[in-house]
């Protein structure tokens, strides 16, 4: 995986090309002149770089699929990665570490682990992470989200908003409504 994308996007496995197209178009409308996106050899993920702060970039999408909510209709998920680093359990909590920072004084978070390619148990990234972190959990509606993407060797991290990723299929529900 080559560590500059800083996007990645879930998809159907049979609809990884159809995805990959609308990713990159739909980065296009939102502003961002050279976007990148490609497959990977993991089935049904997708990775993305934008020119554009990749937090930015989901809270354009979000509000651009408000109003073409069918340029979406490949995708599931779209999610920023601040870091890339090697997957191991110390290089991930350094990084954490890192951007902890962002977290005000009392404010909640939640630790969202995506594991492919690992055999390392959810408790082993876990419990260590959540170690270096003194703000108070709130797993139903936290002010942040820790988010680890293991793909295997390299892992990204990205300490977000919580409403810095963009679950297509539930938000394009609500607008139908």
């Amino acid at each position: 995986m080559t560590l500059e994308y800083n996007l990645l996007a879930t998809t159907e496995k049979i609809t990884m090309g159809a995805a990959s197209s609308q990713l990159w178009m739909n980065l296009r409308a939102v502003g961002d002149e050279e976007p990148k996106v490609n497959k990977t050899r993991i089935r049904g993920i997708i990775q993305g770089y934008t020119t554009l702060d990749p937090v930015e970039a989901i809270y354009l999408m979000r509000e651009h699929m408000e109003n073409e909510p069918d340029r979406y209709n490949k995708l599931f998920r779209v999610m920023p990665v601040l870091t890339w680093v090697d997957t191991s359990i110390e290089a991930i909590v350094a990084e954490v570490e890192n951007q902890k920072t962002k977290m005000g004084d009392g404010e909640t978070f939640r630790i969202t682990l995506e594991k492919r390619r690992t055999e390392l148990s959810s408790l082993e990234f876990i419990d260590p992470v959540a170690a270096v972190i003194d703000n108070p959990v709130n797993l139903s509606e936290p002010d942040w989200v820790v988010l680890i993407e293991v793909m295997g060797d390299k892992t990204g991290v990205s300490v977000i908003p919580a409403d810095a990723m963009l679950n297509v299929q539930k938000e394009r529900v609500g607008l139908s409504a």
